[in-house]
């Protein structure tokens, strides 16, 4: 007779897998992963940390709930008999006709999609949704029909200021007329049925107030893997309602089963190529700029990024490329001190209406920055990627420059979601990529190559252009 396995809800965050220790280490061990990149991070190097992430502990038998379709088709794979699954997740809502009729009832100024539609339906049935949806696909509609529908005490978490603000106003502009409480900087907190505040702010935030809410919503959820907001949601142990929206995952099955612990399983609502065929966003065209470099000795990564910044003739060459664009221009760059500083006064005598930003803007100054540049159609925004490769909703950008390179998958469709919005008299946009052959195996070459490889998995077309640099 098989054996039987029992899982036991403990809260809204974790359940318990009662079983024998053989499985218990079988199932540590299936739940064990190798943090991508782990071999250059200090903790790693000075041998604090063996460089894995174990989702599932060996001294409690506890794991996320959100990873019970994974350990119940584990154990039945093995001939366990499974129980206790009704008693975790409890009775999927049946919900079609209702959900069409109840956004109606909203008047929306528009109607949403039929993907928008089927992600709030599935949303809506299992109450916990990892919702997978590209940049520009309307991912703040989606956030508003489950913010009314549940019509609960609510908490969206977004990763920056300007994004507390851009929602707030997207809601209002969906016909939303009661408060909204904006939580970050200082800003009044007041009881609400939504609540929109930065990760930064909440953290902040005693357990009993954490532990307040019905619902939580991350929105940029790829973010939450990090160990602050991963402690947000653990600290939610009574919030039942959980769904994560982003566009980008980073590929690794590490950082997915992460996510979908803290959420629920990932739904693919749509992609870029399709939002693109049906002219939902703008079309894409990617020119990928190798600079060849006089030969270079074999430098560390850090010297390379310190040689790149400050090379004279790469940054008068990307002064060259801004400057001859037509259109509005987002370029972005990493570091604020080595590179933004040194590109902006060459930009500031070459173009026309230039805009700085990084992270020591003011959230009321970028949201002018986005303002004016709306009304725009030769403007520069000299931005860092920390501030604008996430979330920031301009629709009038013709043309993005990685004046840096970087590696991530994550930062690098962010990036080009900047400028995937259509507008009036915009139905395309261009990416400059610039990457740097220095004739040495060097590491921004090789970044080069896994950004094609996230071009060619998104149906992306692109161009490989060479230019030798004097």
């Amino acid at each position: 007779m098989a054996e039987t396995v029992r899982v036991e809800k403990l809260d809204e965050v974790f359940m318990r897998v009662h079983c024998d220790d053989g499985l218990a280490k079988d199932l540590h061990d299936f739940f064990s992963f190798t943090v991508p990149g782990a071999k250059f991070m200090p903790s790693y190097k000075n041998r604090y940390w063996d460089g894995k992430v174990r989702l599932f502990s060996i001294k409690t038998n506890k794991i996320y709930i959100g990873l019970l379709p994974y350990v119940d088709e584990f154990c039945r794979e093995r001939g366990f008999n499974f129980e206790g699954i009704q008693d975790v997740i409890g009775e999927k809502q049946r919900a079609t006709e209702e959900l069409h009729q109840f956004v109606e009832e909203l008047n929306l100024p528009f109607s949403p999609r039929d993907y928008q539609m089927e992600a709030f339906r599935t949303a809506v049935q299992y109450g916990r949704q990892l919702l997978l949806s590209p940049t520009a696909s309307g991912k703040s509609l989606i956030i508003y029909l489950l913010a009314r529908y549940y019509n609960k005490k609510t908490i969206i978490i977004v990763p920056t200021t300007s994004l507390v603000e851009q929602m707030a106003k997207d809601f209002i502009d969906y016909g939303y007329d009661e408060e909204i409480c904006k939580i970050y900087s200082g800003q009044p907190v007041f009881d609400s049925a939504i609540t929109i505040t930065t990760w930064q702010s909440f953290a902040k935030a005693p357990k009993e107030v954490m532990q307040s809410f019905d619902v939580v919503v991350g929105d940029e959820a790829h973010l939450f893997k990090a160990q602050t907001l991963k402690g947000i949601l653990e600290k939610m142990k009574t919030t039942a309602i959980r769904i994560g929206t982003t566009g980008t995952l980073d590929g690794s099955e590490c950082h997915r089963l992460q996510l979908e612990g803290m959420f629920g399983p990932v739904k693919k609502v749509i992609s870029s190529y399709q939002l693109m065929e049906e002219g939902t966003i703008a079309k894409i065209n990617i020119q990928c700029v190798i600079l060849r470099h006089t030969k270079q000795k074999k430098m560390t990564y850090q010297e390379e990024m310190d040689y790149l910044c400050s090379s004279e003739e790469r940054n008068k060459f990307i002064t060259n490329l801004v400057s001859s664009l037509k259109g509005n221009t987002l370029v972005l760059f990493q570091y604020v001190e080595k590179h933004g500083e040194v590109l902006y006064p060459m930009l500031d005598g070459r173009v026309k209406d230039l805009h700085y930003v990084f992270g020591g803007t003011d959230t009321e100054d970028r949201e002018k920055v986005r303002e004016l540049v709306e009304k725009s159609n030769d403007s520069v925004i000299l931005a860092s990627y920390g501030t604008f490769s996430t979330g920031i909703n301009i629709k009038k950008i013709d043309n993005v420059v990685f004046a840096s390179p970087s590696k991530s998958r994550i930062r690098n469709l962010q990036s080009i979601g900047r400028g995937l919005r259509k507008a009036d008299g915009k139905d395309s946009m261009r990416l400059f990529d610039i990457a740097d052959d220095l004739q040495c195996d060097n590491f921004t070459l090789r970044h080069l190559k896994e950004r094609i490889n996230t071009y060619n998995e998104e149906n992306f077309p692109y161009e490989l252009k060479q230019f030798d640099l004097k």
